[in-house]
């Protein structure tokens, strides 16, 4: 479906009336009549069937089975900080699940709300409330679109450097919330090296705000980052100070091509390692650079934007690091064009689904002494499959220390098996456990942007190991002690039980 300006964009049309996968919990008719004396609230049955679903790829296979993944009650549609504060704590009051949302574009059913209850709709509370030019400082609300806070930042000749693959589908909320990165991270960081300060709603509507007054301050913990990454569960963020950048004035591109995938990440550790640090920095291995770039070597894509000067030093060293790589050769540098007409399409995702297709990509984080492992043993855990019909991967985000490869699978029902039935979950779930044992096994991380939500809650407490969950769950009973921030999130506990999925 074609992005809509400025709003959520569906994944699919539903085919029929959708009917719930999960139980909700129903909110009761005077608690809706005092949310109602809030802020805007809708019950609509087509309005609640979307805010009951986000783009994850498996609940896009049960739209076509006729389901959505929960029903909230309500929609309510705050119009600032004070109406947020109002909602949560009438949830808080009544024990009322509450689920926070903006563009409804993540991939792992973080804005699913779970258990029914509340879906709180932030995209009211749009638009760019201060730029401090001198500073490089710009101050947003959590549901202006990607695309409209660009648009906003170019006006006045600066950038965020953010370009999520979902730039026109997502808002600055939720790439707060889910710790998002945009494809031009390697120079420009991801969006939590981005905020240096915030204002967010408690469960019980205690307003708190943090950083943001001084740079570089040590005035106890960074609280800042307690809620970037938190999905909802910890807090509700209402804005969010953010460092911004001149408009790039220069820009260069290059493509190499590798004899292997291992070969190319090595190049790219070097890259950093002397300090260049290009835009763009993303490497495809064979499958994906014949599927991509109709070529037959794995093939590394580079851009840089930014002051002439700093531009050209950069790419010299791409091209003089590549170039000292055995079996490697410059690829022609329309390669790159290649990516960027095609970088932002998700129209593809929808249409495999509808073919009968069962796939996903798999984004996971690891250092540089790792990577090489987690490829070569994810990409052969996929293929073992025999329901499996293609595995690949590339490296999307690097960084000095390590980089994010990002895995793509595609799998083939049974004659006779439906998209969104047992057959399609039982495959979806044996290829995130492939490629997220791999990855835990080498000591990586099982996201680097898309998140933890429903999907990957699973593997969050081996992740984070016995010390940092037992902390997690300390955090979340001490800020929301009635359980009602997203719950059904990050494998936590909640007063209505266990997650719905797996």
């Amino acid at each position: 479906m074609e992005p809509v300006r400025g709003a959520p964009t569906p994944p699919i049309a539903f085919s029929t009336p959708p009917a719930p996968r999960w139980p909700a919990t129903p909110v009761a008719p005077r608690v809706l009549e005092r949310l109602g004396g809030v802020c805007p609230l809708d019950a609509d049955d087509a309005t609640r069937a979307e805010a009951g679903r986000d783009w994850w790829p498996l609940a896009i296979g049960w739209a076509l089975d006729g389901h959505v993944p929960a029903l909230p009650s309500a929609v309510v549609r705050p119009r600032d900080a004070t109406e947020v504060a109002a909602v949560l704590r009438i949830c808080n009051e009544a024990v009322v699940p509450v689920t926070a949302a903006g563009g409804r574009s993540g991939v792992c059913g973080a804005s699913i709300p779970a258990f029914g209850g509340i879906a709180l709709d932030l995209t009211a509370m749009t638009g760019v409330v201060d730029i401090d030019d001198r500073s490089l400082l710009v101050t947003a609300l959590p549901g202006t679109f990607g695309d409209v806070f660009e648009d906003a930042l170019h006006t006045a000749g600066l950038t965020l450097g953010h370009w999520p693959q979902s730039i026109q589908l997502s808002t600055v909320g939720g790439w707060l919330a889910c710790r998002s990165a945009g494809q031009y991270s390697t120079r420009y960081g991801k969006i939590e090296d981005m905020v240096v300060g915030l204002d967010a709603v408690l469960a019980d509507g205690t307003t708190v705000s943090t950083g943001g007054h001084a740079p570089r301050v040590a005035v106890g913990p960074d609280l800042t980052q307690l809620f970037v990454g938190s999905e909802g569960t910890l807090g509700v963020i209402t804005s969010a100070t953010l460092r911004v950048h001149p408009a790039p004035v220069s820009e260069r591109r290059a493509a190499w091509g590798f004899a292997t995938f291992t070969d190319g990440l090595d190049a790219c550790r070097r890259v950093l390692r002397r300090g260049a640090r290009p835009a763009v920095l993303r490497l495809y291995d064979e499958a994906e650079a014949t599927r991509n770039f109709a070529l037959d070597t794995t093939t590394l894509i580079v851009l840089d934007e930014g002051d002439p000067q700093l531009v050209d030093a950069t790419v010299a060293i791409v091209d003089a690091e590549c170039a000292a790589t055995p079996v490697s050769e410059r690829l022609p540098d329309d390669v790159v064009a290649r990516w960027l007409e095609h970088r932002n399409d998700v129209s593809a995702l929808a249409a495999l689904v509808s073919r009968g297709v069962v796939l996903d990509t798999v984004e996971i984080a690891a250092r540089w002494t790792a990577l090489p492992a987690i490829y070569e043993a994810a990409t052969a855990a996929l293929r073992s499959d025999p329901a499996i019909v293609a595995a690949s991967a590339h490296e999307s985000h690097a960084y000095p220390d390590g980089a994010c490869l990002y895995f793509t699978w595609a799998a083939r029902l049974p004659d006779g098996a439906a998209i969104g039935g047992p057959e399609g979950d039982a495959i979806y779930r044996r290829a995130w456990d492939a490629v997220t044992g791999a990855t835990l096994a080498h000591g990586g991380a099982p996201s680097h942007h898309h998140g933890i939500g429903i999907n990957r809650g699973r593997y969050l407490a081996e992740a984070l190991g016995p010390g940092a969950s037992a902390l997690l769950r300390t955090l979340k009973a001490g800020l929301d002690p009635v359980g009602i921030l997203n719950p059904g999130k990050f494998g936590l506990p909640s007063p209505w039980g266990d997650p719905p999925w797996p």
